[in-house]
């Protein structure tokens, strides 16, 4: 048995700047983590050599990969050339629709589940390029390429996307005291609210050939070198505000990143001591990230009662092997 261990991701300015329609024409940045939530990934020989067992939140057992109903799943095990005797199953610490590159985790984590298990060495950068090409290219999905990146590569980065699609990954460099203080002052609230990303990033795609919308995305893509700034200067209200900055810019690039439900909910975490924050993901639903100084936090609590808070800390390894088992 082998099983992968891939931290999801939560993204603070700049994202859409990784979608070709728009890093083809600019270059294209965000500012990332990776945090201490995961997708597990195992696999292990099957007893039927003839077919392959999938788990995940259903149950596949087919005789052909072609016949594999998990779009992912199924080109990754074309591209392994796997025709049966395999069994994978999937976990993951958070739901899918919830704005932390879910998908993208699955993906970087099976395709080194599989590179592991044909003994085979596989780079960071590798990982995420082939994941890329497998979600965008294969799989037609109408998403960028920083989850695959964030996934593969782990901690705290600034992700650059240039216009000839090759992608630099920037580590950042904090000192411990500014590292545990961000940490402490970012909190994150469960909207209940799951959602289907494709129509807000087919829209938002479509949205860059409009002059407005990729200037108002140029102008979020300078606030990653804002952040960077502001982090580095231990000036850890300034990130706050920054935030908010992007989330204003965010709503105006497609027209369901945000709703009514969400909006008196950032009204009532911006009147309950965070400085700024954003809807994790593409927008519409999922999880709702606050920056508010750690003394505030439990006010901010109160007020959003009834949410479920997600507790977290970074994490700076990326998609990584944690078990390899005899069979």
């Amino acid at each position: 048995m082998i099983i992968t261990k891939t931290p999801f991701r939560i993204s603070f300015v700049g994202g859409g700047s990784d979608l070709e329609s728009f890093y083809s024409q600019y270059i294209g940045a965000v500012f990332s983590t990776t945090i201490n939530r995961y997708m597990y990934i195992s696999s292990h020989n099957f007893f039927d050599i003839d077919k392959i067992r999938l788990k995940y939140s259903k149950t596949e057992t087919v005789d052909d990969v072609s016949k594999i109903e998990h779009p992912i799943v199924k080109e990754v095990l074309k591209k392994f050339s796997i025709n049966g005797a395999l069994e994978i199953s999937s976990n993951a610490d958070v739901p899918a629709g919830t704005g932390v590159g879910s998908s993208s985790s699955f993906t970087v984590g099976l395709l080194h589940n599989l590179y592991t298990r044909s003994n085979l060495f596989v780079t960071k950068e590798k990982l995420a390029e082939e994941a890329c090409d497998i979600e965008i290219n294969k799989l037609k999905e109408p998403i960028g390429k920083q989850d695959q990146y964030a996934a593969a590569f782990g901690g705290l980065n600034i992700i650059k996307f240039n216009p000839e699609g090759t992608v630099n990954v920037e580590i950042i460099h904090l000192s411990s005291e500014i590292y545990q203080s961000l940490q402490e002052n970012l909190i994150i609230f469960y909207t209940g609210m799951q959602r289907a990303t494709s129509e807000i990033l087919t829209e938002q795609k479509a949205n860059m050939t409009s002059r407005n919308k990729s200037d108002i995305l140029r102008e979020m893509v300078s606030l990653v070198w804002d952040v960077r700034d502001a982090l580095y200067g231990n000036d850890l209200e300034r990130f706050g505000k920054i935030l908010h900055h992007n989330w204003l810019l965010k709503q105006q690039l497609a027209s369901k990143i945000s709703n009514s439900d969400i909006d008196d909910l950032y009204a009532i975490g911006l009147k309950n001591g965070a400085v700024g924050g954003k809807l994790l993901g593409a927008g519409g639903g999922g999880f709702l990230l606050f920056y508010c100084d750690k003394e505030k936090q439990n006010k901010l609590r109160e007020a959003m009662k009834g949410l479920q808070e997600l507790k977290f800390r970074f994490e700076s390894e990326g998609s990584k092997v944690i078990y390899i088992g005899d069979e």
